[in-house]
């Protein structure tokens, strides 16, 4: 039986190259976005997670020749040494600082025996033009660059390893444009790698929290190769684990494009059949789950749903996006699918409150909601209940940067 999780021998940038190569994550920029991002750094990773920037404007990023371009992209970095692959397989301990947060975690292979019997547990619905995206470019570069962000139930075993490598010097750290810091260790005692592969591989599960198209493109992957003779590294995929109570999750906020027909009067009574509504004089940012805020022509409202209308024992049902929903976007917004109805946004709470307010001041929108962000402890009972989270339920900062550490699968 195949471990939870495997150390591997890393694809990364010598640390001289580190901070050229440190890249956004492939799906949090645009191609236009990228090109600018990347411009005049020839190492950067963007040239393999997004190589259609090298490439014809109006290049149609699923061709064939874009994932050519970042093989080709991949294969010169490693000629001109800027990437370097280290000989003995290893665990790396990844520490990321936004402003006063900090989180540590590790990097290793995860198991996709796991991920396939929901030992790493889900969250999210998948799309298959994103997974088929992800398994092209996974085959095309014989590797995994981009990290499934996961989440592990917080043990003190496991951090004590993670703080002593930790102590040591890292092999690099780099500032990225936005200010936070990535930091990188190797970790290279091979009966800490040992301990720290039997800790995990003892616990219940892993939690998928950003990542489901990477990690679902990895199993498919695997199992195209599967007995064909190309060794086994293709069995496991490129992740970076934190314990949960070092996560940050931000509030995922709502924008309404119209009222559904509805004056302002006649929406805020139908609101108050459900909410207890009071006018606010300043911003309305949630302090507690199961309470909203409410910007609408100029003003601020705070929400509080009545208790009658929130479910004691559905995981789903209980999420402050699912109250929300069920009780005010459907029933008197009429949005009942938001995944697909262009009437409804979503704004990341990294974003802050303004944003909401520059959306519906602008008249672009008509209203805005502002929620309690959705906790680990929450994601995790979801995926324990092997269900999904609606729509744009969780949002991760700080995030991962490409190109640190790579998985590569011969």
């Amino acid at each position: 039986m195949a471990t939870l999780i495997r150390p591997f021998a890393g694809l990364r940038p010598v640390p001289a190259q580190a901070a050229n190569v440190a890249a956004p994550p492939y799906d949090v920029l645009n191609t236009e976005e990228a090109r600018a991002r990347a411009a005049g750094k020839a190492n950067s990773f963007l040239h393999i997670s997004k190589p259609e920037i090298d490439l014809p404007e109006g290049t149609d990023p699923y061709a064939k020749a874009v994932y050519d371009k970042g093989f080709e992209n991949l294969k010169r970095m490693i000629a001109d040494g800027v990437l370097t692959r280290d000989t003995s397989p290893h665990y790396y301990v990844y520490r990321l600082k936004m402003g006063d947060h900090v989180q540590t975690g590790f990097v290793g292979a995860a198991s996709v025996a796991a991920y396939d019997i929901n030992r790493v547990r889900k969250h999210e619905y998948t799309r298959p033009d994103k997974e088929d995206d992800r398994v092209r470019q996974i085959e095309a570069l014989n590797a995994q660059t981009g990290p499934v962000l996961l989440a592990y139930k917080a043990n003190q075993d496991v951090q004590a390893i993670i703080d002593g490598v930790a102590k040591g010097a890292p092999l690099y750290e780099v500032t990225a444009d936005d200010g936070i810091v990535h930091t990188i260790w190797r970790m290279d005692d091979a009966a800490a790698i040992d301990k720290l592969t039997k800790l995990v591989d003892a616990m219940n599960a892993l939690y998928i929290a950003d990542g489901h198209h990477r990690s679902a493109a990895a199993s498919r992957v695997a199992a195209a190769r599967r007995g064909k003779g190309k060794g086994d590294n293709a069995e496991y995929f490129l992740a970076v684990a934190f314990p949960h109570d070092q996560m940050r999750i931000f509030d995922y906020n709502r924008v309404i494009k119209d009222l559904n027909g509805l004056d302002k009067d006649a929406f805020l009574a139908k609101v108050k059949e459900r909410f207890d509504v009071k006018p606010a004089n300043a911003q309305v940012k949630p302090d507690k789950p199961t309470r909203f805020g409410m910007y609408i022509d100029g003003a601020w409202y705070q929400l509080d749903i009545h208790a009658k209308y929130i479910p004691a024992s559905d995981p789903v049902a209980s999420l402050d996006v699912s109250l929300l929903q069920d009780n005010l976007i459907t029933p008197v917004l009429g949005i009942s699918d938001p995944r697909r109805d262009k009437r409804i946004d979503f704004v990341g709470g990294i974003r802050g409150l303004k944003e909401l307010e520059k959306r519906v001041n602008s008249g672009e929108m008509k209203v805005a909601f502002a929620l309690h962000p959705t906790t680990l402890v929450q994601l995790m009972a979801v995926a324990d209940a092997d269900q999904v989270m609606p729509p744009k339920s969780t949002w991760f900062e700080p995030k991962l940067a490409d190109g640190l550490v790579s998985h590569v699968l011969d």
